[in-house]
């Protein structure tokens, strides 16, 4: 049985997101994931108009008059949340923790899908696999993995992305959309990264923290590794420190967004500090201008 408060939390989440997909989303999201292919429904009879490619000749011969074959896109498909439950994920300094922010995004999206008839499941990831739950459908089933992403207690607190791409590799066989939601604080998953960008669609969603961006100057502060433990005590009146500090995290947000270019890899970057339903908008709206030019 769920402590009270946190099927509250849940329910909070899913009023939010619902809102979010029926006022926002709910048309972006199917105009911008395209089935698969198309599907034979019916044979119907030749209407001015029609294309005359599409006439079937083995029926029009028996019947004496013209029919067309009518093809409907096959609509279903599978989207999988991969999620960073790492211990760096549960540090926010602006509105919200990054795990917090993960899971509100992993809530629109989940429901996104339901909507549209598609299955969603999740993998919850530290340095190892910690929870894999296969796509499947319903609000139900929705609702359980917005509570684990939400509550789930990891039992690692290290990061490695490649060992989630690579098992999101060998248990999904069928081309996916995959949502991959880190602060992508690792390093060594480039290979597996750009192959799960060629097997599925990949889409990378950053979660950053203002602190992790820029220090301010408040004099002496201890800091911790919320991965490993390790403490550093930090003398944050040096400008030479604060500009160090910058200069790297701006390194690694570049990094990142070179990588997911050459990989032809979409980014949505998104912070604690709010803004993140705005982000995804955004992102729907571009991705489907996009695909209207092509």
């Amino acid at each position: 049985m769920l402590p009270r408060e946190i099927v509250r939390q849940v329910r909070r989440l899913q009023i939010r997101a619902r809102r979010a997909v029926e006022d926002l989303l709910g048309g972006e999201y199917h105009s911008v994931f395209k089935g698969t292919g198309i599907a034979f429904e019916e044979v119907r009879e030749y209407q001015p108009g029609d294309d005359i490619r599409a006439i079937d000749w083995n029926v029009t011969a028996r019947m004496g008059h013209p029919f067309v074959k009518r093809f409907i896109e096959e609509r279903e498909l599978t989207v999988m949340l991969l999620v960073d439950c790492s211990g760096s994920h549960q540090f926010g300094t602006a509105l919200q923790q990054k795990r917090e922010v993960a899971a509100e995004i992993a809530a629109i999206l989940a429901f996104s899908a339901i909507t549209n008839n598609d299955k969603v499941g999740l993998i919850a990831f530290t340095d190892q696999v910690e929870r894999f739950t296969p796509p499947r459908k319903g609000t139900r089933h929705v609702l359980r993995i917005i509570r684990d992403v939400l509550f789930y207690q990891p039992t690692r607190r290290g990061t490695c992305l490649r060992e989630a791409l690579d098992y999101l590799n060998r248990v999904l066989h069928r081309r996916a959309i995959i949502f991959l939601l880190s602060d992508f604080l690792d390093e060594g998953y480039e290979k597996a990264f750009k192959r799960t960008g060629r097997r599925h669609d990949l889409i990378a969603v950053p979660i950053t923290d203002p602190r992790e961006q820029e220090l301010p100057a408040v004099g002496l502060l201890q800091v911790e590794d919320a991965e490993t433990g390790r403490q550093v005590l930090l003398d944050t009146s040096s400008s030479r420190l604060r500009h160090t500090y910058l200069r790297r995290a701006a390194e690694r947000r570049a990094s990142l967004k070179q990588m997911a270019h050459s990989a032809r890899i979409d980014l949505i970057e998104v912070s604690t500090d709010g803004g993140h339903l705005d982000a995804l908008l955004r992102f729907f709206r571009v991705r489907e201008r996009r695909l209207r030019r092509v």
